[in-house]
């Protein structure tokens, strides 16, 4: 079957979280804008973050600072020059949400510095964290959802999945250039391609790739796998935050425990009742994450427990409740009385620090391309993202790659015809237990062996079970009419395969990245990052 609609715009974005749908809202003012959403608009990571977003609004905080701190809780890994851009940037980004209508919470007395409620969280040396309760992600992705719905230039596409980039490689072009995207409407059964001069992913990380996550099910690594697919590379991939504190219930699917709770004043400790993080680092529970994740599966593992207890019940329940609404609701919902009792916690996969490699215009190695937010790799969080730095990353590399764009829209250009899409040869399949299993295998083995925690032999486990799986998608891939699971399936495999690789070259312990065969941080003054070039690499043209 070949393709029987195609869509044509100046900016086709995939994903539609806090990059993509700002993206959306910058480029529309003078550009027709696809927004393409795999399940609903509003539904993304940023749907569900909680903690808030980092900017220097307080007087006695400063620019100089907040760079410092990315760079410590980085590892010597961050680009120092992304992060002072992105810091820079960022009380313009808070106002431009604020004029956009995000309410934020304001301040509770007339000695803080700023109009607005500022918390600290864990590798922060100043209360710079504006935030929205504790449902910052929501309050921003509502507002802006809305907009986009009502803006004339966007026109949204839900529940529809990308599958794979259109380049000119498939046309026989030198130079690699991205045409577009084949993506599959999921209710009407139908690939459709959509074309456009520009095309921006930003789909987001690949927590999905684990077994116990804080992210939602659309959270599957498809920007990053279809941007190496295409011949983009790909790099830093085995700095996986594992967030400490997500909640540990059978029902409590993905629920994450902000670390603004611990910002707070709240105490880690084993159901016992006693406190263990002084053990392992002087800031205790203000330690980075990584620091954190590790004590917390060090002490489950040597205490042989399920979980650690986290508790904030020593605070006046009026705060509690004005400051965490949502945790103390859903944790309600569970049992748990956060104001009198204790909570239990596990830690969980969270966030990628690596992906696709991006400039600071946000401009991948394929002309035409762009990634942003968590799909992809700037150099802002280098071996440890710093708490609520991810949302102020997501909303300046919108806001500069949506400045390339319209420079580059505003030059002569041209729309090729793209090839079509073919289904002659596929059936469907009468098999989908396959994926599941798959599925199932690839989550369990990456959680044992590519974890908080790794070793040599554990990677090499991996590495074979994953080469294995990668086989038997690929057959299944080349032989059945493409399904969303399927999609997803075959891209968290090829993203868990990149960890892997990335984590088995890394022969040291750094920032998230922990290796018992090798403890010791190197000592390098310049240590690297670590970049997979795919076969089909092409260098784009110099800018």
């Amino acid at each position: 079957m070949s393709i029987t609609r195609t869509q044509q715009h100046d900016v086709l974005i995939i994903g539609s979280g806090a990059a993509g749908i700002t993206m959306a809202l910058t480029l529309a003012e003078s550009a027709s804008v696809a927004l393409i959403a795999k399940e609903a608009l509003t539904e993304s990571a940023t749907l569900y973050a909680q903690g808030g977003i980092s900017a220097v609004l307080d007087k006695s905080d400063s620019l100089e600072s907040h760079t410092t701190d990315t760079l410590n809780a980085g590892a010597g890994l961050c680009d120092e020059e992304v992060v002072r851009h992105v810091v820079e940037h960022g009380p313009q980004s808070i106002q431009w949400l604020i004029d956009r209508g995000v309410s934020f919470t304001k301040a509770e007395s007339e000695q803080e510095n700023t109009d607005y409620h500022l918390t600290k969280e864990g590798g922060h040396s100043h209360r710079r964290v504006i935030h929205a309760a504790d449902a910052t992600g929501r309050e921003m992705e509502m507002t802006l959802a809305q907009q986009a719905r009502e803006h004339p230039n966007i026109e949204i596409f839900e529940r529809h999945i990308a599958i794979d980039l259109i380049t000119g490689s498939k046309l026989g072009w030198r130079n690699n250039h991205c045409l577009g995207a084949y993506i599959l409407d999921r209710d009407n059964d139908e690939v459709i391609a959509f074309s456009a001069r520009a095309v921006v992913l930003a789909t987001g990380g690949a927590g999905k790739a684990y077994l116990y996550t804080s992210n939602p099910d659309v959270a599957s690594g498809d920007g990053i796998a279809m941007a190496w697919r295409a011949g983009c590379r790909i790099a830093n991939m085995e700095f996986i935050q594992f967030h400490p504190t997500c909640l540990f219930h059978p029902k409590a699917k993905s629920f994450l425990v902000t670390e603004a709770l611990r910002g707070e004043g709240a105490k880690l400790s084993l159901p016992s009742g006693s406190n263990f993080m002084e053990q392992f680092d002087e800031r205790a529970e203000l330690a980075p994450r990584d620091i954190v994740a590790r004590a917390i599966d060090h002490t489950m593992k040597r205490s042989g427990v399920e979980y650690v207890h986290l508790d904030i019940s020593h605070k006046p329940a009026a705060f509690i409740k004005d400051h965490f609404p949502t945790i103390y609701t859903r944790c309600l919902e569970y049992g748990y009385d956060i104001t009198r009792q204790p909570i239990p916690v596990v830690p969980a996969a969270h966030y990628i620090c690596g992906g696709i490699m991006s400039n600071i215009h946000g401009r991948a190695d394929i002309e035409g391309l762009y990634a942003v937010g968590e799909a992809a790799y700037t150099g802002m969080h280098g071996a440890n993202r710093m708490a609520s730095n991810s949302l102020l990353e997501c909303l300046v590399f919108a806001e500069s790659a949506s400045r390339h764009i319209l420079a580059m829209l505003s030059e002569p250009g041209t729309t090729q015809p793209l090839p079509e899409w073919d289904e002659s040869r596929v059936t469907d399949s009468d098999e989908e237990v396959v994926v599941t299993h798959n599925w199932q295998e690839l989550r369990r083995f990456m959680w044992d062996y590519v974890g908080i925690v790794r070793s040599d032999k554990r990677l090499q486990r991996a590495k074979n079970r994953v080469d294995l799986l990668q086989h038997e998608i690929s057959d299944y891939y080349s032989n059945f009419r493409v399904t969303s699971d399927l999609i997803e399936l075959r891209n968290l495999t090829l993203v868990s395969d990149l960890i892997i690789r990335s984590a088995i070259l890394r022969k040291e312990s750094r920032g998230l990245h922990f290796t018992l065969d090798y403890p010791d941080c190197s000592q390098d003054k310049t240590p690297q990052r670590t970049v997979l070039i795919p076969n089909n690499y092409l260098k784009a043209k110099a800018e």
